[in-house]
């Protein structure tokens, strides 16, 4: 099992966990939020380029691991406005084109976020080495 800590380009870990877990050809990625590397403050104003930056943030997580966005299997998004659907689907799509992994979308409390986005990953064959 590794653990990724830290991906480059992402702000530290808020808390006491990894920004993903690869285990047995899976890589499991914590919530990602809109945040550069300065952390919370430094996030998009428009909530498009918020849902750019988390999709970016986690484009970089997986590719840490050793896969990519058309390997998700599985993505939670946590929203917290049914209006933010809309444009939140529409980012979404640019990001994974005709891939379309297992999805749940919700709404939701945050913890002063408008967006988090978490998933699952297959590692391709001929990165099976990484797990």
């Amino acid at each position: 099992m590794q653990k990724i800590a830290h991906a480059p380009g992402l702000a530290d870990a808020i808390g006491p966990f990894s920004q993903a877990v690869v285990a047995n050809g899976f890589v499991f990625v914590t919530g990602q939020m809109a945040s550069g590397p300065g952390g919370l403050e430094d996030q998009p104003e428009s909530f498009e380029d918020r849902v750019r930056r988390t999709l970016e943030n986690l484009r970089s997580v997986l590719n840490e691991a050793g896969t990519d966005l058309d390997h998700v299997v599985r993505c939670n998004g946590y929203l917290t406005s049914k209006d933010q659907l809309e444009p939140y689907n529409k980012i979404y799509a640019e990001f994974f084109g005709s891939h379309r992994p297992a999805r749940t979308s919700i709404c939701v409390e945050l913890w002063g976020l408008d967006l988090e986005i978490d998933c699952i990953a297959v590692i391709p064959d001929n990165n099976a080495a990484a797990s």
